[in-house]
């Protein structure tokens, strides 16, 4: 079965009637191109079906017009959410974007990034400030503009949010309702500033009215809804179970729901569950999810403008933090009695 041969650089020059040196340019820098020779171009490409090759347009602009993410997931919502948002800017302005994620593993982010960059995109994001040598050594000897996202480090620019704000943000609403028996379900601290940090600021907000939340109050688990569950069975289990847990997002949170629904517990009742996102299932939860809003999408879309901005040879700023605030919701309440007391009866 004969396939149609695929038009080349020179079918288009023959139907504009044009050189082949006219075409590259109006591909490559269309603003230096004559309206009418631009039109009668533009008019061969749709009549051909032309589809200029990545290596010839790279040769000829300088440019492959793809920017790079390096995440950790895309399992999660609030990676999904920002690639999107990134997604959309970027295609508005000519480019595509090209994802790689690592699952929490350095190695192979070090990888990922090393392929970006091998591959010529012309900028990278990367996500967070933990990484190992080898990708900072990639990342801060690169010759394209990146950017980290989500945290902040003085070796790059970077747009974020204060991870360890939100967690003071979270802790000191609860503190106000009266709590003073703390758990916390976070994910795995290893080779993730941003949970650390949440940690971190539960853990000031409560040294700042003189409780302690000891590493035997704080359960790492896999950023799921079974790592929720397993996290809050544990510590509820504990001889004096808290009266309040916060989770290190609201995935954790969901599970922690949905294993003191089925344990009997109530929440907010006997006990107060909060997270940290304010994904977009948080105010359809039973009952809905006191949360702290991370403005995602705006971070992919400012991370977007900001590197096409560089491209343009545009300064941006070193640091950009995009505001945090506290969603009240229903799941959080004073304390009432005993969690080992309040259980519904089954």
């Amino acid at each position: 079965m004969n396939r149609k041969a695929r038009a080349t650089l020179q079918d288009v020059a023959q139907l504009a009637g044009v050189s082949t040196a006219t075409v590259s340019r109006a591909l490559s820098r269309p603003d230096l191109v004559q309206e009418e020779t631009l039109a009668r171009v533009s008019d061969a490409i749709a009549r051909l079906n032309y589809v200029p090759g990545g290596a010839a347009r790279a040769l000829a602009s300088g440019k492959t017009l793809t920017i790079g993410a390096v995440v950790p997931t895309l399992d999660h919502a609030i990676f999904a959410r920002a690639i999107q948002a990134m997604q959309t800017e970027l295609a508005g302005n000519g480019y595509q974007l090209l994802v790689a994620a690592h699952d929490y593993a350095p190695a192979q982010e070090a990888a990922a990034v090393r392929a970006m960059l091998a591959r010529g995109v012309d900028a990278l994001m990367v996500v967070g400030a933990d990484h190992l040598e080898e990708t900072w050594a990639l990342l801060t000897t690169a010759s394209v503009p990146v950017v980290l996202s989500w945290s902040f480090d003085a070796r790059l620019p970077a747009i974020g949010f204060d991870n360890e704000k939100a967690g003071r943000l979270i802790a000191d609403h609860l503190l106000d309702l009266g709590h003073r028996r703390f758990g916390m379900i976070s994910g795995f601290t290893h080779a993730n500033d941003r949970a650390r940090s949440r940690v971190a600021g539960v853990r000031a907000a409560l040294a700042a009215r003189g409780i302690e939340l000891p590493s035997s109050c704080v359960v790492e688990a896999p950023f799921t809804l079974a790592g929720g569950r397993a996290g809050l069975a544990e510590l509820m289990a504990r001889a004096t179970p808290p009266t309040a847990v916060v989770c290190g997002n609201d995935l954790l949170a969901a599970g922690a729901l949905f294993e003191a629904q089925a344990s009997g517990i109530a929440v907010p009742g006997a006990l107060s569950v909060v997270g940290i996102d304010n994904l977009e299932v948080a105010a359809h939860l039973a009952p809905p999810l006191t949360t702290v809003h991370l403005p995602t999408t705006e971070l992919g879309r400012t991370v977007a403008r900001h590197l096409l901005a560089r491209l343009r040879g545009e300064a941006q700023p070193q640091r950009v933090e995009l505001p945090i605030e506290l969603v009240i919701r229903r799941s959080a309440t004073a304390p009432a009695i005993s969690p080992a007391l309040a259980r519904e009866p089954s």
